[in-house]
This record gives C-alpha cells, structure tokens and sequence, in this order.
C-alpha cells in the first residue's frame, strides 16, 4: 500500500510514520488510564431487525446456551430456557464451554471501581448533556473494563456475522440492490460480475455518500485486522497463546486471494483514520477549557490524563495534510440539510444493527467504535458551536458525555492499533516469503 488516497490530499507513508512515532505510544497509554479503560454498555438489547439467531457452534463465542451455572454473571443476555435442549447434548455443552472461554466478558470490578463509578455518574449528571444515550440508564446496562476485554478472534464467523455486515452494507450505505458488493458470500449469484460494476456505481456517487461507504468499510478493516493480529494460534495446557495470524490475514486483505478487494479495504482504513483524527484536532478547544476535566475523583490521576489528552491533540494539530471536511454538505442549503440528516439516521440504524452481533465480546467492541465513529462525526458538524464555546461555564451549544468521550479516544486507538498491525504484517511477510 502506497500513494494517495482517493477523495483527500493525503499519503499513506506520511500517516504510517505520523501514527508509529506520534500517535500510537501516546494513545496506548491514555487507553490504559482509569476515565478511558471503563465503557458503559448493554449487552442485552435484542435485534430490532430480525429474531436472534445466536447459535451454540465451535468456538462461537455467544455463550446464552451453556448451562446458567457456567455463564458469568456479567454476560447473561436473554432467555437462557430457548436452548436447555441444546445444552443437554453433550457434544454441543463441550463447545458452549471452549465458547465461553474464548468469548466471555470479564466483568470483575474492584469495589473501589464501583465507588469510583458513582462519582462519575453523579459528575456527569452535573453537565450539560448534548443529548440523552438510553443505554447508560437501562438497568441492563453495565460497566466493562476493556483492558480484561481485548478485542481479538473469538471464532464468531459464518453466516451470523456475515448477515449483520450485509445488512450494514445492502441496508444503509445508500446502495441500490442490483449493484452488488465484491466478495459478499451473501449476494446472488452475480455471474461475470467481479464487482467492477459496484465501484463503478461508488465513483457516480456524491462525496457524502462515497464517505460514507468508506467509512463502515474502514471500520470493518479495522475490526478484521484486530481479529488476525490477536488470534488464538494455540492452547498448551489452559494457556491460550495469542499472536498474529499472517495465514488469517492474506486469506483477508491479500490482492490475489481477494480478486483486488483487501489493498481498497486497507485504503478505507486509512481514510477512517483521517476521518477521526481531524475530529480529535477540531474538538481540541472544548477540552482545553478548564472547566473540562476528567473525572475519576482522583485529582492527580485526572490532571495527568488530561495533560497526556492535550499533548495528543497538539500532534493531531501538527498533521498537515488533514481532510477537509468543508466540502461535505456544502450544496445548497436545503439539499445539504436534507442529505445531512440522512446520513445522520443512517449511521444511528447502523449503531442500532450491532445489537444484532451474537458474541458478546464482538458486540462490545462494535458497538464502542461505532459510537466511537458517530462522535468523531458529530464533532465534525458541530465546527460553529465548539468555536464559540465559553471559557468557565458549562456549554448550551456543544457537550459531549463521558460515553462519548471514551468511545471517541478508545475508537481512534483502535484505529491507530490498526495501522500499527499491518506494518508488522508487512515484516512478518516479508520473512514468509
């Protein structure tokens, strides 16, 4: 992968070595403290689109058929009664329990995490909400440490997860269903189609719409890279070893194996990137404001994380071929509103279909970067109000809650994990050949 990317001024050398020296060592480690490392999230909501169709087979991590007794408590979704049947047969109950290894969310929290939650709580009620996010009331919802929950293979595959990213793709990427996506096992049979007449279709479309394909197409390189470089490559006496998997990974993104399709991919990735990254230089000001901190309750603990914040969004500032979000929605006033709010309320249906996703731990993880994807974007639009925002005051115009705020820096790090990935997949290949 080199040059420019398509619809931005914009070279892939020049973010890889922005991202190895600045971006990555800061990101990792403002991850790692306390107000980024605990996510809000309710595992529990059903599929608004289609029944759930969340099956016990090898290695799948969705764990609702194993025996009550073996599920933890913090991944316990649904009803448990649809699969007793299921779980009475042997064979299946081995699975469940390499599933439940595999998949199952750690939801262990020291007493003082719990305190330290309410404290949040109580802060964030204090602030000025841009807008109400009904899971972090539901009593379903819980808290996630995410560094006991890394994102990484879990055996969730076949035709449940395909079926949740072609309902994203087909559903909501303003996508006629006669034009069909390259190397989708879900689409009809396309015959001499090789998925030519598709990117023929993106290059008619506006910049808002070829953006929008981009970005869900970023996102789920992103997701699949995560997946290759920490994959279950052996278990020797209960110990599972984690590492990457190149075989996964040229079976993913390589240009022979994927009739041209995984280097575009990997193009997308890129171009997310730039989305999030000019989203966290365009947000700086809100956060440079006193009267923004961190909260945990620990004064010291707080100052840092903000100070490491601050410095990373100095370097996001320092990047100097950023996207230039100015030319999206920029027709006539009318056309531009209407095309924004499409775009809104497709992204939301999106948001909505990763409660669709059957392992618990993908979920999570979907769910977190997609939200982590809808702040960067409303950030994006919110130019005018962050500009004018005040010094000492809580703002009318623009907030962001402590949700979206973990969601946007955990996402961007997600991302910039990504990169980081392939350019070890790059050496690890070069060794293989």
């Amino acid at each position: 992968l080199t040059g420019v990317l398509d619809d931005c001024l914009c070279d892939i050398e020049s973010i890889d070595d922005f991202n190895t020296f600045k971006i990555f060592p800061k990101i990792q480690k403002l991850q790692e403290r306390d107000y980024f490392r605990y996510y809000k999230v309710n595992l529990k909501r059903p599929c608004p689109f289609w029944a759930d169709d969340g099956h016990c087979s090898i290695k799948d991590c969705h764990v609702e058929p194993c025996p009550e007794s073996k599920i933890p408590v913090g991944i316990k979704a649904g009803s448990s009664n649809k699969y007793s049947k299921v779980a009475n047969n042997s064979k299946e109950l081995e699975d469940c329990e390499q599933a439940n290894k595999l998949g199952a969310i750690n939801s262990t929290l020291s007493n003082q995490s719990k305190e330290a939650f309410i404290d949040w709580a109580r802060y964030d009620d204090s602030q000025d909400h841009f807008c109400e996010l009904d899971d972090e009331r539901s009593p379903d919802a819980q808290y996630v440490d995410l560094l006991l929950n890394p994102e990484r293979y879990t055996g969730y595959k076949g035709p449940s997860a395909w079926r949740v990213w072609n309902s994203i793709y087909e559903e909501n990427c303003f996508k006629p269903r006669s034009v069909y996506r390259p190397l989708n096992p879900l689409a009809p049979s396309r015959g001499g189609d090789d998925g030519e007449s598709f990117y023929t279709w993106l290059e008619g479309l506006c910049l808002e719409k070829r953006v929008f394909y981009k970005l869900i197409s970023g996102l789920h390189a992103s997701i699949n890279l995560h997946l290759c470089a920490n994959y279950l490559l052996e278990e020797t006496w209960g110990k599972p070893r984690w590492g990457p998997n190149v075989k996964e990974f040229t079976r993913r993104f390589d240009p022979l194996e994927t009739k041209g399709e995984g280097p575009r991919r990997l193009k997308n990735l890129y171009f997310l990137y730039l989305i999030e990254l000019r989203a966290l230089s365009k947000v700086a000001p809100y956060f440079e404001r006193s009267v923004v901190d961190l909260y945990t309750g620990n004064g010291h603990e707080d100052a840092e994380s903000k100070a490491l914040l601050l410095d990373i969004f100095r370097d996001t500032k320092s990047f100097h071929m950023h996207f230039d979000e100015k030319s999206m929605f920029a027709g006539d006033k009318k056309g531009a509103k209407s095309l924004k709010e499409e775009f809104r309320l497709h992204f939301k249906n999106i948001s909505r279909i990763m409660d669709c996703v059957g392992c618990d731990k993908c979920r999570l993880w979907g769910k977190l970067q997609t939200q982590g994807l809808g702040t960067a974007l409303k950030i994006l639009f919110s130019e005018k109000e962050i500009q004018s925002l005040p010094e000492n005051s809580p703002s009318k115009g623009f907030q962001l809650t402590r949700q979206e705020i973990v969601a946007l820096v955990n996402a961007f790090g997600r991302l910039s994990t990504s990169i980081r990935e392939l350019q070890n997949f790059k050496v690890l290949l070069q060794q293989t050949r």
